[in-house]
């Protein structure tokens, strides 16, 4: 590599490679653009894009993408656990870290269940709970065009129609007026509204089920993400929900800045 001292991070999404810098380092682009091209050489990368800071909007995508080198495009191939995912990288939210997170909770699916998952975006979730599950339907909603579209390509693709049904919308709406009390098990793998639409995923269980909710936390030297999360999920739904509720299991999905951790909890919920 050009410099060994420099510590890139490198996430690769099909053949694209995304460079990012080190938390709160300025990227110097000439030296990333160097370390893109020597990634080049292998034979499984086409393209190589410096990521010159964090998902952001309320799309939560790549916007700040720099071109390094290769193929000048976004659009790739993704494959996890068998299946095919047509995405874009500058318009999509997408992270192979969530690779086991995707398998664990389609293993914990029961026969005939249906679920909600409200921020679905290119259908990864959905579909990989539809491929490696008895699930009788999974309804799958997202709030970005794009995503909405590559996800309805992916439910053809991976040949899982009338079992993934695609939503465009915002997902506290189309729980609302279309899937009240439908649901076993619902994902909210979207941290910024976890808290705040939790309300509606109570809405789309049936009578009872599981509620996957991903949060963001801090932890600092000493403490536990997992019951930092706990407590700052109880803590919201003593103040708002009469529902019965309990922890079945939480678990550190990934690190996402310095002692910030993103973690699920997954919680089952009663309704009276």
């Amino acid at each position: 590599m050009p410099d060994e001292n420099v510590r890139f991070k490198v996430e690769v999404i099909g053949d694209i490679a995304i460079i990012k810098p080190p938390h709160g380092a300025k990227p110097d682009l000439e030296l990333a653009r160097r370390y893109g091209e020597e990634l080049l050489k292998s034979p499984s990368i086409k393209s190589a894009w410096l990521a010159e800071g964090p998902v952001e909007g309320p799309y939560k995508v790549r916007s700040n993408l720099v071109y390094l080198a290769g193929e000048r495009r976004t659009e790739t191939i993704y494959r996890e656990h068998g299946c095919s995912f047509k995405v874009d990288i500058a318009k999509d939210f997408i992270t192979p870290r969530l690779s086991y997170e995707h398998l664990r909770v389609a293993k914990l699916v029961r026969s005939g269940e249906i679920i909600v998952n409200m921020f679905a975006g290119v259908g990864i979730f959905s579909i990989i709970i539809a491929r490696h599950s008895d699930a009788k339907l999974v309804h799958s909603i997202d709030i970005n065009p794009d995503a909405f579209e590559k996800m309805v390509e992916n439910v053809r693709l991976n040949k899982v129609e009338g079992r993934v049904l695609p939503y465009l919308g915002d997902a506290a709406n189309v729980v609302e007026e279309r899937l009240r009390g439908v649901a076993n098990r619902v994902l909210m793998p979207l941290p910024d509204l976890a808290i705040p639409y939790f309300k509606y995923a109570v809405d789309a269980i049936d009578r009872e089920g599981y509620v996957h909710v991903y949060l963001h936390v801090h932890a600092s030297k000493g403490e536990d993400p997992e019951e930092n999360a706990r407590k700052l999920f109880a803590e919201h739904i003593r103040n708002s929900e009469k529902i019965s509720w309990s922890f079945e299991a939480s678990r550190i999905v990934r690190m996402v800045g310095p002692r910030f951790y993103q973690v699920v909890l997954d919680v089952y919920v009663k309704k009276p």
